[in-house]
Formats: structure tokens, C-alpha cells, sequence
């Protein structure tokens, strides 16, 4: 007996006493811990649950963009549904669950694509009074800023190699949904290489990392004609050194968000270019 109450008390308290257990709707460490993916390796194959991964940020950036403009104030149990499903998605790929999480994703998109006419149309009709503090603009420098930010981080690449990192990917996911705003903004996207291999080669390379860069952009809903492309290999690095360290931050891209697209012989309209990507 005094064996069974021991027994009884241990399990006690190891679910109560020392556990503490998300709340309702946070279904355990996939969902508290979005980043628990499948991650891409350099020279690791490229897989549907990759592209699955993509369509999730994009459709995760257009309800931020929807929740920003008043969709949660107007449809409240459509965002928190919404929110929901998102989360659902990203246990789903944490589990490799790729079929349910296709269409989850699939919901997810009509479910967003209706929310945003709906807005559209309450807003238009004075429907649903959005409070001034939460439609307020931006600045347009202020926005430009943000553009800037998004775009010019995490935009390193793999030696050798012109594929994007998730992390990058994301980013741009989320640049595209505010470049959408602006659409006076203009991108100059220039690429850059290392000091290691031939000078021609790396010339090429650096204006294939920057091709990569327009094509997700535009796949993302970027007019090409927006984009302007250059590539100055390892002719003029952004930081000088031979460190790993150095290396890695030359082997990426920088983009400039200006407001009126300048003539310059050595850039190349992305629209002629980016289409070289096989």
C-alpha cells in the first residue's frame, strides 16, 4: 500500500505540481515555436514541404497586413479562426503532416482573399468605423525605412551558391505586402561575391544571386519593372578581410529603396533578366 501511495504522489506530481501546460488554442511546442521547422540545408534537396513552408509565410504576412488595416476589429472571429488555422498549419509541418497542411493552406487563402474584399467593402461604405490610431499612414520615409530593413537582412548566401535562406525568404515575403503600398518605391538590387574563385565566375554568380532575389520578389506580386539589377562580384566588396566571418557577409545581396528610378548604364531593368533563372 504504502508502495501504490508513493507511486500515486510521483504521478501527481509530475502532471500537476511541476508542469506548466499552454494555455487553450497553443497546441504544445510546434505552435509556440514556429521556427521548429524543417530547415534547408546548403546542398540539401529542395522538398514539397519547402514550398509548403513559403506558402505559409506569405499567407501568415497577408493577415499581419489584414489585422494592421482593421480586419480585427470589423471580423474578430474570422482573425481569431484564422490565427487558428495558421497555427494548425505550422504543427502540421513540424509533424510532416504535408497533406493535411496543403489543405489547411488551401482554406487558408479563400478565407483571407473573402476577409480582405469584406474590409474592403465596409470600409468603402462606412460599415465598420476603424479607429483613427489604427488606420493612421505612414510616412512615406518611414515605410521606405521598414522596406529597407526587411530587405537588407538575414540576405546571405551559401558558398558557392545563389538559392535564398528561409529566414531571407520570409522577409521578402513580408517587404512585397508593404512595397504593395508604396508603389512610387523603386528597387536597385545589387549582388556581391567573396574573394575565393575565378573573377568572371564570380561575376556571374553575384548577378545570379541578384536575379534570384528580383524573380522571388516579383513572384511575390513586385512589377519587375520596379527592380533594377546590377552584379559587382568581388570587385568591391562590402567589407574588406578574408575571414570566414567577412566572407560570409560579401557573399549576399544590398538593396537600395529609392523613391524615382535613376539612369545608370551598369544596371540592367529586371524585367530582361530575371527570366535567365531556369
Amino acid at each position: 500500500m504504502k508502495t501504490l501511495a508513493a507511486i500515486s504522489v510521483l504521478l501527481t506530481t509530475l502532471t500537476t505540481g511541476c508542469v506548466s501546460w499552454p494555455e487553450a488554442g497553443n497546441g504544445g511546442l510546434a505552435e509556440l515555436r514556429p521556427d521548429n521547422f524543417r530547415t534547408v540545408e546548403a546542398d540539401g534537396p529542395i522538398g514539397p514541404e519547402h514550398g509548403l513552408r513559403f506558402d505559409l509565410e506569405l499567407t501568415a504576412r497577408h493577415l499581419d497586413m489584414l489585422v494592421l488595416e482593421g480586419a480585427e476589429l470589423c471580423f474578430p472571429a474570422t482573425v481569431v479562426q484564422a490565427k487558428q488555422r495558421e497555427a494548425r498549419i505550422r504543427r502540421e509541418l513540424a509533424g510532416k503532416l504535408d497533406y493535411a497542411a496543403a489543405n489547411d493552406l488551401l482554406i487558408q487563402r479563400k478565407v483571407l482573399q473573402r476577409l480582405e474584399q469584406q474590409l474592403d467593402y465596409v470600409q468603402q461604405h462606412n460599415i465598420c468605423q476603424i479607429p483613427q490610431h489604427v488606420r493612421q499612414e505612414k510616412r512615406p520615409g518611414d515605410l521606405a525605412k521598414q522596406i529597407a530593413e526587411l530587405l537588407n537582412a538575414d540576405n546571405q548566401f551559401a558558398h558557392d551558391s545563389f538559392e535564398l535562406n528561409p529566414k531571407y525568404v520570409g522577409r521578402l515575403a513580408k517587404a512585397s505586402q508593404l512595397l504593395q503600398q508604396a508603389p512610387l518605391i523603386q528597387l536597385k538590387v545589387i549582388g556581391y561575391a567573396d574573394d575565393t574563385g575565378q573573377d568572371n565566375y564570380n561575376q556571374s554568380l553575384s548577378l545570379k544571386r541578384a536575379q534570384k532575389v528580383a524573380r522571388y520578389l516579383q513572384v511575390m506580386g513586385v512589377d519587375a519593372n520596379r527592380m533594377q539589377i546590377s552584379a559587382l562580384g568581388e570587385q568591391h566588396p562590402l567589407f574588406q578581410g578574408k575571414t570566414p566571418e567577412i566572407r560570409l557577409v560579401n557573399r549576399s545581396v544590398s538593396i537600395e529603396v529609392i523613391s524615382q528610378p535613376t539612369a545608370n548604364d551598369s544596371i540592367t531593368p529586371a524585367a530582361k533578366v530575371i527570366n535567365q533563372i531556369k
